[in-house]
């Protein structure tokens, strides 16, 4: 097969560069292996004056290049390395010319992936790095040149992969939650369509109107997520005492709790006085008590604590309930994510709650922190800087 000549490379590469695809490079996301012709000779033949413009052209176009671009001589070694690769490979630039690629990138799959291009293949695939603790997948395209060389681009996918695995989630998880009310909706229509009996309507109209409620805070709550994610959430910023607010909240679930059997009380002083968006404050206290609710059983309480300390203001809410298994906590601020449905008490949330603490309080400038035994309650506390 013939391999690539200055002009064609570098078409290509500028290609890649400008419009993050090249030889048909599909967002970087391919699953196979493609093999594609290359120019025939007599279309690619240059002038050596061109020739030479042509690869000072295609070297400096490479050195530019945000992804990583590598050339490899015919003995399988690094002559050339850009900075990108460095930062997308680890290759080091000064040190790669003149060795082995595998001595660089240790990876078989890389390495045959190259040495395909070597023996004239133009090769385009995804290759995976297993990297502990963590997962990348590079988009990789290899082909060769003249003189029995071979270039490699490689661009990090990551970022892109798990949004799509994200997105593909996001779909799933908001399919099930309005599966549910909406199937009971539809059975209570069905059963008043055929029948008049009043006896019917006083059972499925509080049943659909909690299901119609349930659908609604569904839709704020993904509504809110999606402004706080994209950075589109306002925030009026004023001073704010976390102490009264912290009361005032806690008289909104002092019926519930009751009922459930919990205490429920506030450890603040008088005065805390900090700056924030007081009606966003409210909404993560709501939030987190309501959390703690689901989880806390009978006999159990609920402290809710207001303070500010080394420059920074704290609002925090523990419990004595079931608890979070260690393996847990790194996700309960993920969308839709339930610890344990069979242990969660009360009436069934969006499963939005703590995701949207995590983005209101960032927004703030802070971040959330959960700490939890399993078995002996757990601790939601937010700090952000008190000159928010």
């Amino acid at each position: 097969m013939m391999a690539l000549e200055p002009g064609a490379v570098t078409a290509l590469v500028a290609a890649f560069a400008l419009a993050g695809a090249a030889v048909g490079w599909s967002s970087g996301r391919r699953s196979s292996v493609e093999r594609r012709s290359a120019p025939r000779e007599e279309e690619t033949t240059l002038h050596p004056l061109e020739s030479e413009v042509q690869d000072a052209r295609l070297e400096e176009l490479l050195a530019r290049l945000p992804a990583a671009a590598l050339q490899i001589d015919r003995a399988g070694r690094v002559a050339r390395a850009n900075a990108a690769a460095t930062e997308i490979l680890g290759i080091p630039a000064q040190l790669a010319p003149g060795r082995a690629l595998i001595e660089l990138v240790h990876s078989y799959e890389f390495d045959r992936i190259v040495h395909r291009a070597l023996d004239g293949e133009v090769v385009e695939t995804e290759v995976v790095f297993r990297e502990s603790p963590l997962e990348r997948t590079l988009a990789t395209l290899a082909f060769p040149v003249t003189g029995g060389e071979a270039i490699v681009l490689v661009r990090d996918e990551t970022r892109l992969i798990r949004l799509e695995r994200v997105r593909r989630e996001f779909v799933a998880n908001v399919s099930h939650e309005l599966r549910t009310p909406l199937a009971s909706l539809k059975l209570a229509v069905e059963t008043l369509l055929e029948s008049d009996d009043e006896e019917a309507r006083a059972i499925f109209l509080p049943q659909m109107s909690q299901e119609v409620d349930r659908m609604i805070a569904l839709t704020e709550d993904l509504l809110q997520l999606a402004r706080a994610e994209s950075g589109r959430l306002e925030l009026r910023i004023t001073d704010v005492d976390l102490a009264p607010l912290a009361r005032d909240v806690s008289k909104r679930f002092e019926a519930r709790a009751r009922e459930q059997g919990v205490a429920l009380r506030v450890e603040a002083p008088q005065r805390v006085r900090a700056r924030g968006d007081r009606d966003r404050l409210v909404q993560v206290l709501v939030n987190l008590i309501d959390n703690a609710l689901r989880y806390t059983p009978r006999g159990g309480s609920i402290e809710i604590g207001a303070e500010c300390r080394g420059g920074e203001a704290f609002l925090s809410v523990r419990d004595t309930g079931t608890g979070i298994p260690y393996g847990d906590l790194p996700h309960v601020f993920e969308r839709f994510y339930v610890v344990d449905r069979s242990r969660r008490r009360g009436v069934s949330g969006t499963g939005l709650g703590l995701a949207i603490v995590k983005h209101l309080i960032e927004a703030h400038g802070g971040h959330v922190e959960a700490e939890s035994e399993l078995g002996h309650g757990s601790t939601f506390t937010c700090r952000w800087p008190l000159a928010a």
